[in-house]
This record gives C-alpha cells, structure tokens and sequence, in this order.
C-alpha cells in the first residue's frame, strides 16, 4: 500500500492532463497540518490539562497555548486568558498523522459516509472538523465524559478550490460521493 507521503509525490502524473501542468515542481504539495481545539468555556483546569495531554497524544507532539489577542464580553473573556491548544505538524509527522487520520481514524466515525468535498477554501487548504477525539486510537475509551472536538487544517500549495479537490481526491480522501 502506497503511503501518502509516496502518493504526493507521484501527484504529478495523473494531475498532468486536468491541471495542464508541464513541469513536476508545478505540482501541489502538502505545507503542513495543523491540528487546533478550543478550550475557551471550559472552565476546570485538570480538564483543560486533559485536552492538551490528549492532543499532544494524538498528534505526537506537544500543543502550544493559544491565547485572546482581544476582550470580549460576551464570551467572558479577557485579553492573555486561554482560548485553545494548536499543533502544527511537519515533515514526516505531519504524513504519519494524515495517515492515521485517513486510514484508520475517519473510518471509525460513527456512521461515517465520507468527509465534504466542499470544506476546500480558495487558497488551497482543506478544514476538516471532529466532533469527538475518540476516534484516535491513542485515546482512552473508558473516559467518555471528556470529549472534545478538534479543527485540521491541511495547508497545500494548490492555487484554487478545483485543484486542492483533485489533489486531495488522489491522495484518497474518503470524499462524500
């Protein structure tokens, strides 16, 4: 079975005749993933140390604190107070996590029917939304009072909506039909 970091790059070829490429460098290519949950009304601190320490679980490295650049009223919040965990993956981290993601992870989502074709954005990047970390094989199944849900973005070379589509779709992400 071809690993997607091997897909990626035999992307060329089968995307020579949609995109009209000439040259292999014009190829897209995967930047990088980021993987980001919210912790922003979550109020107990051993749940908010439960969140990073699955994340970091999940992704294989450590999360970094992302706080409020801004104040505002409505959500409770202040300026510096804690507003949710980022990782950003490279390199071979970031093909192992994708990996995992597509193979095993996505199909242990219940009901699962494929992802959105439609979640690509004009500059080249695909958001995908998790409604529960529980899909990961590193966590726990016993602590299902702790859910979360998580946001990845993988960050492409693609120019526009069409050719992260079709990149992605040759990678084999289990796209809605």
């Amino acid at each position: 079975m071809d690993t997607l970091k091997t897909k990626t790059q035999k992307a060329f070829e089968p995307m020579k005749a949609t995109e009209g490429y000439t040259n292999v460098m014009q190829s897209p290519r995967i930047k990088k993933v980021v993987v980001s949950v919210g912790v922003g009304s979550v109020k107990d601190k051993n749940k908010i140390k439960l969140i990073e320490d699955r994340l970091a679980k999940i992704t294989g490295q450590k999360a970094a604190p992302r706080n409020a650049k801004v104040a505002i009223a409505n959500f409770k919040s202040r300026e510096g107070d804690l507003v949710g965990y980022q990782v950003t993956l490279r390199g071979q981290r970031m093909y192992d996590f994708l990996d995992k993601l597509v193979h095993i992870s996505l199909p242990r989502t219940k009901d699962f029917r494929g992802i959105s074709i439609e979640a690509a954005d004009e500059m080249g990047n695909y958001t995908l939304g998790i409604k529960e970390h529980t899909i990961f094989p590193e966590t726990a199944d016993e602590e299902l009072k702790d859910v979360f849900g998580m946001a990845i973005t993988v960050v492409t070379t693609a120019k526009s909506k069409k050719e992260v589509q079709t990149f992605l779709t040759h990678l084999g992400f289990p796209f809605k039909k």
